[in-house]
């Protein structure tokens, strides 16, 4: 079938370098792909019989691809009915979380359940909560706040009750993970890592059931990322006991995300294949992730130089002094036991790493697991991911070995100012999320928000790598500013070959997929350090149709939520990808 529809724009941003900027697409509907891109004119004769709607003042550029997030249980812990109290969100001071925390109370009907995600007691002032804090604030219902390192959860004397502890004393503590204890042994409402986690909160999950439809939750993240143009995106954290909610997602017709599996390397069948029902274009397995070390905001991340001792450090429970390998998840021999048992199988290796010490001994892993597996000088594409403590020397030897490093601009954009001075040395802290270096070293750099760590704003993760200003407006670490061009391709076409989609998704090019994103303007035409005021999401499209977010959420809170229950027991225990999701090291 011939194209049937061409939209015309103000501009059309390609990132095609063969074909920067074109007026208009022309799409063939049938199956959803470009046939044409340039003038109105070149358009309408490669399609004379098309229709044209032309889109006004608006500019048209390749749908935007987050390509490391945890959508599905990112959706269960931040959306409605739970609720999301970073700091970024409307609550940057622990005293607007405990006015929330108050007026939740008043308004929510009696005995119903609380669950809320995000505190920071670095940014927030927020101090280490127990229950008895917590009953302060929540006297009868069972009150769950999960903490935004996704470390530790506290919890009210209402969900001790629920856990079934004799006495109120938890249990033994699982390895590697622990319970928070009174002097004489009893809980005092704190889980830290996943084995305890669960422990703590299986049962107010299953029964108080504060995430009653957890595919809906799922679906308004969905919409989330959606609203802010992006197309595709990746669950870096995949077990399959999160199949049938991906498949279910993915089957909506309106469904607005095309998604990419990391199996986690802990899981048994982290090498199979995957069997679904629904087209690969929508859902496929493209690897299998590791983790490195930890997190930086809770002292757990492979470093060569040491966290300062400030008020800063110390708020936040952080020793101060040189982590070094000791914060590694895994041995160097259990890493090559890894790499050695999948790397065969032809799977894109993913590390969680954010020390410079955890990146020197992942790069060293992957270039023995290249050479052994034959795979050194193919197109591999294998990851490290965030990367916030990397050098310069780093990038250009991951760039030599083929290695894709994935950046977390919001560890730079929310905790920018206490990187650098603070928690770190000025000329570490100030080069904290080192975009300039990686993309001078010329390996394939991607941006990425990494939900729940930080909402899904590609524009926002654009603007403060081209400006290095974050959150407060503070500039810090300039030399590692970046080009519009460079950082709007972090989120398109290095994306898109990241996550082994560079054929259909990426570009507005010729025979690739008409996934798009419609902005009120042109970003390379707008004051960089005001872009998100100066550039908004208008609509997305999926092959060449926009989406309809509205019946997408109708359509899956019609379902059946009794089939993805299992999804509310899993989802304080499995926050993001901010610590080892075995709880303990290897």
């Amino acid at each position: 079938m011939p194209a049937d529809v061409i939209l015309k724009a103000s501009a059309v941003i390609t990132m095609d370098d063969a074909n920067p900027r074109a007026e208009a697409v022309a799409i063939d509907s049938s199956d959803g792909t470009i046939v044409a891109v340039g003038s109105l004119d070149d358009c309408t004769t490669a399609a004379p019989d098309a229709k044209v709607q032309d889109l006004g003042s608006s500019v048209l550029m390749p749908g935007f691809i987050d390509p490391h997030s945890h959508p599905v249980l990112t959706g269960l812990i931040t959306q409605e009915p739970a609720y999301w109290i970073s700091p970024w969100e409307g609550y940057p001071t622990f005293a607007d979380v405990e006015a929330l925390f108050h007026k939740i109370d008043k308004e929510l009907p009696k005995g119903q359940a609380v669950l809320c995600n995000g505190l920071d007691r670095l940014l927030q002032g927020a101090p280490e909560l127990t229950n008895t804090q917590l009953d302060s604030y929540f006297p009868e219902r069972p009150a769950l706040i999960v903490d935004n390192s996704g470390h530790e959860v506290y919890f009210n004397s209402a969900v001790i009750t629920l856990a079934g502890w004799p006495d109120g004393k938890p249990p033994a503590d699982p390895e590697g993970a622990r319970y928070g204890r009174n002097d004489d042994g009893t809980s005092n409402g704190r889980a830290y890592e996943t084995a305890a986690i669960i422990g703590a909160t299986h049962n107010f999950m299953a029964n108080a059931k504060p995430v009653p439809h957890p595919l809906l939750s799922a679906a308004r993240w969905y919409a989330l990322m959606a609203r802010n143009g992006i197309i595709a995106t990746s669950e870096h954290a995949y077990g399959t006991q999160f199949l049938k909610a991906y498949v279910g997602l993915a089957s909506v017709p309106e469904c607005p995300l095309r998604l990419a599996l990391y199996h986690m390397a802990i899981e048994p069948d982290c090498g199979d294949k995957l069997d679904s029902p629904v087209p690969e274009t929508m859902l496929w397995k493209q690897g299998i992730k590791l983790w490195a070390d930890g997190s930086p905001w809770v002292g757990t991340i492979a470093i060569s130089f040491p966290y300062l001792d400030t008020e800063t450090t110390q708020k936040a429970g952080i020793t101060p002094g040189v982590r070094g390998e000791s914060m590694m998840n895994y041995s160097r021999v259990d890493l090559d036991k890894l790499l050695d048992a999948n790397a065969p199988a032809g799977w894109q290796m993913a590390f969680h790493v954010n020390g410079d010490v955890g990146l020197d001994v992942v790069l060293d892993a992957y270039e023995r697991a290249l050479d052994k597996s034959g795979r050194t000088g193919t197109d591999h594409r294998w990851r490290v991911e965030h990367c916030g403590a990397a050098r310069g020397d780093q990038f250009e030897r991951a760039a030599k070995l083929g290695v894709t490093p994935s950046l977390l601009p919001a560890q730079f954009i929310y905790w920018g100012d206490l990187l650098d001075g603070q928690m770190f040395e000025s000329e570490i802290g100030s080069q904290w999320c080192r975009a300039g270096d990686a993309i001078k070293s010329g390996a394939v750099t991607t941006f990425h928000n990494d939900g729940s760590v930080s909402p899904p704003i590609p524009l926002l993760n654009v603007q403060a790598m081209v400006t290095r200003r974050c959150y407060s407006g503070h500039v810090h670490g300039p030399q590692q500013m970046v080009s519009m061009e460079d950082a709007l391709k972090a989120h398109t076409v290095h994306a898109a070959w990241q996550i082994g989609r560079d054929k259909d998704l990426g570009s507005i090019t010729a025979g690739k997929l008409a996934d798009l994103v419609e902005l009120s303007a042109d970003p390379l035409a707008a004051d960089p350090a005001k872009l998100t005021d100066q550039v908004k999401v208008v609509s997305t499209w999926r092959a060449g149709s926009k989406i309809d977010l509205d019946a997408f959420l109708k359509e899956v809170e019609a379902m059946d939520p009794t089939e993805h229950q299992h999804l509310a027991h899993e989802a304080a225990g499995h926050h993001c990808c901010a610590h080892n999701p075995a709880g303990h090291k290897h």
